[in-house]
């Protein structure tokens, strides 16, 4: 099917971006997700059938404009989210026309995958880098967390490992649900032997998403919760690091 038959409903873009992938990234933030974390500063991208429709021309048509900064440093494009992997065909026609303008691609995902599809194999081909968001190793505290089991994402990172893509591992650090030393172990644990990876980035909680949960008259369970302390994020890294892999925050 030609990429301009395909339609993608996105949430948002940023056209900068310095933290998603190798250098300057233009970010797509794609519509729908299957998890409803309880920190998430876009509960506003879950609605599978909000934001607009837009085809990959005229989506190329933008970031094309954007080429002369995106090129230096490995920059180029990433699928965010919501979760891009739920429109896994229109992300794959994307990433295709991107690497035909020698941008690099880049996958932010939780790994939600039921079946290894045709679709889902095409995409991690046309993906350069995978950036893994694991929630929580703990089955139990993840269902609370996310809404969902965590044996997809899990699976999913198996899958990489297997195909060696190249991989980085994103943990948000929420404390009460996530800053344990516990689950820093069984983190450390499962990646431990995951060739793939290249690094494993902890992120400090924060509540910039607090005003959306609001506006869209959803309980926001994390009001009381603060930011974890320097100490806390030192003590995470160096337990996770522990298990071989370079950890930043």
């Amino acid at each position: 099917m030609p990429s301009n038959s395909i339609t993608g409903r996105i949430h948002s873009i940023e056209s900068f971006g310095t933290v998603d992938g190798c250098g300057i990234r233009y970010i797509v933030f794609f519509q729908g997700c299957l998890m409803q974390c309880l920190y998430c500063h876009n509960p506003d991208s879950w609605d599978m059938k909000a934001g607009r429709l837009v085809t990959v021309p005229e989506l190329m048509q933008e970031i094309i404009s954007y080429k002369p900064f995106l090129r230096p440093n490995e920059g180029g494009v990433t699928a965010s989210g919501g979760e891009a992997i739920l429109q896994a065909e229109f992300v794959t026609e994307w990433f295709k026309a991107c690497h035909q303008e020698d941008l690099t691609t880049c996958l932010d995902t939780n790994g939600y995958v039921k079946s290894y599809t045709s679709e889902i194999e095409k995409l991690v081909q046309e993906t350069d880098l995978v950036m893994l968001d694991l929630k929580q190793l703990n089955n139990d505290v993840h269902k609370e967390l996310t809404g969902i089991s965590n044996e997809y994402a899990i699976d999913f990172a198996k899958y990489l490992q297997k195909n060696n893509k190249r991989t980085w591992i994103r943990y948000v650090i929420v404390p009460g649900w996530t800053d344990d030393i516990p689950s820093a172990h069984l983190l450390g644990q499962f990646t431990q032997y995951m060739d793939n990876i290249e690094k494993i980035e902890l992120l400090p909680f924060h509540q910039m998403g607090e005003h959306k949960w609001h506006e869209l008259k959803r309980e926001y369970r994390l009001s009381d919760v603060a930011p974890p302390s320097r100490e806390t994020m030192q003590r995470l890294q160096k337990i996770i690091s522990s298990y071989g892999h370079k950890v930043i925050y």
